[in-house]
């Protein structure tokens, strides 16, 4: 018994006395706070600086113009300033991309979180990360290469259509969607899949009926992410949709995005024609705003 005694009183000496926090401890803790201070102002500074250059100068020239008719308008040139082939390519695209690419890249996640052996996952994981640091040029030229000329020798026509558009898309959110996905079923508690295991749900069943609804939040937001990156890429679709400033026609038909209406005009564009050009990242802004708030709504209430 006195042995006992004899451990808790030098246990209870060994213990460490509290930190106290000292001038010097405190002077560090303020700067820090002040460099994530200013770290968080500068950008939401940087937002509101961009926001406020592409309303002031967009703005103007689309209440001159004629707000319905610069919306609804279906002819582009340098005088008449028509943008819904370019809203409604826009959409096409991106609901194309994001059909074809969110199940393909939720599947993907799902193998490779709860299905994919140790030895090919060692491979998989890198390639996925190298696929979202692949430059978007390289997508583009990649597709402008392969992509293009199937699509000529299937459906004949030059190629460069809607249809590329979509398949390169496609091939770039997957990175997005595939890493978000992967690392939402896989913070699921291992407790959901046990206990659903153990109630006599099969493997697959227990992970497709109790992981992945559980992992939806997650995914939901790859799927945002995703989104965005499809409507907002410009440099790859420039080489491959055929960029025609008409109504989308069909699949095979070349279209022009709202990005791609940008940059290939602002090179050139001076006076009117410049400002509308300026006037288009207003819309394109207010469109990826709507976008996200939806998602931002829906994800809001599938958590109540």
């Amino acid at each position: 018994m006195e042995h006992i005694n004899k451990r808790a009183a030098a246990g209870k000496t060994k213990r460490r006395p509290p930190v106290r926090k000292t001038a010097k401890t405190d002077w560090k803790e303020k700067i820090m706070h002040g460099v994530f201070f200013m770290a968080a102002f500068t950008s939401i500074l940087s937002l509101l600086l961009i926001v406020i250059f592409i309303f002031t100068n967009g703005l103007p020239m689309m209440f001159e113009y004629g707000l319905t008719d610069f919306i609804f308008g279906t002819t582009w040139n340098r005088t008449t300033f028509g943008l819904l082939p370019m809203i409604t390519g826009s959409i096409l695209v991106t609901l194309g991309a994001v059909g074809l690419g969110v199940p393909i890249g939720v599947m993907t996640a799902v193998f490779m979180a709860e299905f994919c052996p140790k030895r090919l996952y060692a491979f998989l994981k890198p390639a996925v990360n190298l696929m979202a640091g692949i430059p978007s040029i390289v997508y583009g030229f990649f597709a402008l290469r392969i992509i293009v000329p199937q699509i000529r020798a299937i459906f004949g026509g030059p190629g460069n259509s809607m249809l590329a558009a979509i398949l390169l898309l496609t091939i770039m959110i997957l990175p997005t969607v595939i890493s978000l996905s992967e690392v939402a079923i896989r913070s699921v508690p291992r407790s959901y899949f046990s206990g659903s295991m153990a109630l006599g749900a099969s493997h697959e069943r227990s992970i497709f009926s109790v992981v992945v609804p559980a992992a939806k939040s997650g995914i939901f937001s790859s799927i945002v992410l995703g989104v965005g990156r499809a409507i907002g890429e410009t440099m790859a679709v420039v080489m491959v949709a055929g960029n025609q400033p008409l109504m989308p026609r069909g699949l095979t038909e070349g279209v022009r995005t709202l990005t791609t209406n940008i940059v290939m005009e602002m090179a050139y564009a001076s006076g009117q024609h410049r400002d509308a050009l300026v006037a288009t990242g207003v819309v394109l802004f207010v469109f990826i705003m709507i976008i996200n708030t939806t998602f931002l709504i829906m994800k809001t209430r599938e958590a109540k």
